[in-house]
C-alpha cells in the first residue's frame, strides 16, 4: 500500500512539475552540473599529471578515490567514470534504497541495510584489488622474460609493449595498451610510462615503469634494467612468500590457542556447575 501511495505521489508531482515547466529547469541544472563535474575532472587530471612530472607524491582526495577505482579495475570496465560520478552514483543509490526501505520498514532497518551495503561494497572492492594485485604479481615474471628477449632501446619500448601485451592478463594488459596509445598520440614516452605506473598498484610494477622512464630520458639500454629488475623481483617474491608463511603460521597458532582456551573454559564451567571447588 505504501509503495502504491509513493508511486501515485511521484506521478502527481511529475505531472505538476511538467505543467509548471520545472522539469526543463531541472534538466538545464543537471546539464550544467554534469558539464561542471566533467570540467573539474579534466582540470584535476591535468594537475595530477603535472604532479607526476614534478615527482610530487601529494595528491587530492579525489585523486586517491580515482586511484582506488583504477586499482579495483572499475575504470577499466567503465572508462568514463570519475570520482565525482562514482560518489554521486553511490549517493543516489543510497537515497533511493533508504527511501524505499524506510517507507516499508522504518528508518532503523533502512540505516542498517545502508550500512551493510556500504560494508559489502568496501569488501567487494577490496577483493577486486587483491585479485588484481595477485594477477600483476603473476604476470611480472612473464613480462620481464618477454622484455629480456629484446634488445630494447628507448625508441622502441612502446612498440615492444604493443607486441607482448596480448600475452599478458588484466590489469597489466590494459595498462600496457594505454601506455602504447598515449605514447603514439602524444609522442611523450616518458609521461606514458609514468601514467602506466599509476594504473597498477603493485610496487614492483611501479618501480619497473619509473626506472624505464628514467632510462628513456637518458637514452639508455634497457637490458641492464631488465636483468636487475628480474633479480629484484625474485628477491621480493621470496620475501613475500616467507612473510605469507609466517602470517599463516601465526594464524594457525592463534586459532589453536583460541580453541584450547574455549576447551579450558568449558571444562572449568562444567566443574563449577557440578560443584567442584579448587
Amino acid at each position: 500500500m505504501r509503495v502504491l501511495i509513493l508511486a501515485l505521489l511521484f506521478t502527481g508531482f511529475f505531472l505538476l512539475f511538467r505543467e509548471l515547466g520545472t522539469l526543463e529547469y531541472i534538466a538545464d541544472a543537471l546539464k550544467k552540473t554534469r558539464s561542471g563535474m566533467n570540467a573539474a575532472s579534466r582540470q584535476r587530471s591535468l594537475a595530477d599529471r603535472q604532479n607526476l612530472l614534478s615527482m610530487q607524491e601529494k595528491h587530492s582526495h579525489w585523486y586517491s578515490m580515482e586511484q582506488q577505482l583504477q586499482y579495483c579495475g572499475v575504470k577499466n570496465r567503465f572508462p568514463g567514470i570519475t570520482a565525482e560520478w562514482w560518489l554521486l552514483g553511490n549517493l543516489g543509490a543510497a537515497s533511493i534504497l533508504f527511501t524505499a526501505i524506510s517507507s516499508m520498514g522504518g528508518v532503523g532497518p533502512a540505516a542498517i541495510v545502508l550500512f551493510g551495503c556500504a560494508v559489502g561494497e568496501h569488501l567487494f572492492l577490496r577483493r577486486l584489488r587483491k585479485t588484481n594485485f595477485r594477477r600483476t604479481e603473476e604476470n611480472l615474471t612473464k613480462l620481464l622474460d618477454f622484455l629480456g628477449n629484446y634488445s630494447i632501446t628507448s625508441g622502441e619500448i612502446t612498440g615492444i609493449f604493443g607486441q607482448i601485451s596480448r600475452y599478458m592478463e588484466e590489469p597489466v594488459k590494459s595498462a600496457m595498451d594505454a601506455c602504447c596509445y598515449e605514447a603514439a598520440t602524444t609522442g611523450d614516452v616518458g609521461m606514458a610510462l609514468l601514467a602506466m605506473a599509476e594504473r597498477i598498484e603493485h610496487p614492483k610494477f611501479k618501480e619497473l615503469a619509473r626506472n624505464m622512464e628514467v632510462s628513456v630520458r637518458y637514452c639508455a639500454d634497457f637490458s641492464v634494467l631488465v636483468n636487475s629488475s628480474r633479480r629484484s623481483l625474485r628477491e621480493y617474491l621470496r620475501v613475500a612468500q616467507e612473510r605469507r608463511g609466517m602470517l599463516r603460521e601465526g594464524a594457525i597458532n592463534l586459532a589453536l590457542l583460541a580453541g584450547m582456551s574455549i576447551v579450558v573454559l568449558l571444562i572449568v564451567g562444567s566443574f563449577t556447575e557440578s560443584g567442584w571447588v579448587f
